[in-house]
């Protein structure tokens, strides 16, 4: 079983610029839920969604090519990939030549599946969209949408997950809102580096006190968790403190090393939502 602490997080290390899908460091996603106290099949449905801006090779006639790649993760898959050798693995297609794009993307989905579903009975694929460089106009940036709990002037004395400060007023009529907020931040769990991110939280319940989740979101920030992870605990503890009826927790982080991780996680099946950057990103 790999653990984050054995991944190249934190080390030096050494940039293959040959295909080399070995570099990709699959880590499970049971031991940190657990720790949320999910054992087995998780309550949730959802997928990580990943941009990768820095995705580059060569073609037949050795003449570099560049795309970004849209990655969509199941939740379901036993295993996350560590994003520094996500990293290290698009660098290693940087002097490998390919026949076109479609012969990188199926690359790309066949090993990311492989990583994501070892040691797994099932199986199943990620999904890969390349975007080429005469549709890049077509990349839109977009806020995520709901209500600013920015707005509300709170006293915040938390730094670490305090889901104390969760409360619903069960006593009052249900309501369905979508809350939306730009002050999530955690911390990368190997290496400490400071993940920016804005977090949309939609619901059908009994109404969330606005200024309790938005002190508790506040309370991530000295938190040392993968992006995954915290949405996770995020939306486990609004799901047991406040007993929404329906919940969703979409979280945008900013990127790293070319990278973004945009975790989505709902209690109900529903559509994906657009893998749409936000001005941060």
């Amino acid at each position: 079983m790999n653990t984050p602490e054995q991944s190249q997080l934190g080390k030096a290390s050494a940039y293959a610029d040959q295909y080399d899908a070995s570099l990709l460091f699959p880590i499970p996603r049971a031991g940190k839920r657990a720790e949320i106290g999910i054992a087995g099949d998780a309550p949730f449905f959802g997928a990580d969604l990943w941009t990768a801006f820095e995705l580059s090779w060569l073609n037949p006639r050795g003449k570099p090519q560049v795309a970004l790649a849209h990655v969509t993760v199941p939740c379901e898959t036993p295993n996350i990939v560590e994003s520094k050798s996500f990293k290290l693995y698009l660098n290693s297609y940087n002097n490998t030549r390919f026949a076109d794009a479609a012969e990188v993307q199926a690359r790309l989905r066949t090993d990311l599946s492989e990583a994501v579903w070892r040691g797994s009975e099932r199986t199943g694929t990620v999904g890969v969209r390349l975007v080429l460089p005469e549709a890049f106009g077509s990349e839109r940036v977009q806020e995520l949408e709901g209500l600013d709990l920015d707005r509300l002037d709170v006293e915040c004395t938390h730094y670490q997950p305090a889901p104390e400060l969760l409360h619903a007023r069960h006593d009052e009529a249900p309501v369905t809102e979508v809350l939306v907020s730009h002050l999530l931040k955690s911390n990368c769990l190997v290496t400490g580096q400071p993940d920016w991110g804005s977090v949309q939280i939609a619901y059908s319940g009994a109404q969330i006190d606005q200024e309790g989740l938005l002190r508790y979101l506040v309370s991530f920030r000295n938190h040392n968790e993968f992006h995954e992870q915290c949405v996770e605990r995020i939306f486990m503890d609004v799901w047991t403190r406040c007993r929404p009826v329906k919940l969703t927790v979409y979280a945008r982080y900013t990127r790293r090393g070319g990278l973004d991780i945009n975790p989505w996680r709902t209690s109900h099946p529903q559509a994906l939502p657009p893998n749409v950057r936000t001005a941060r990103q």
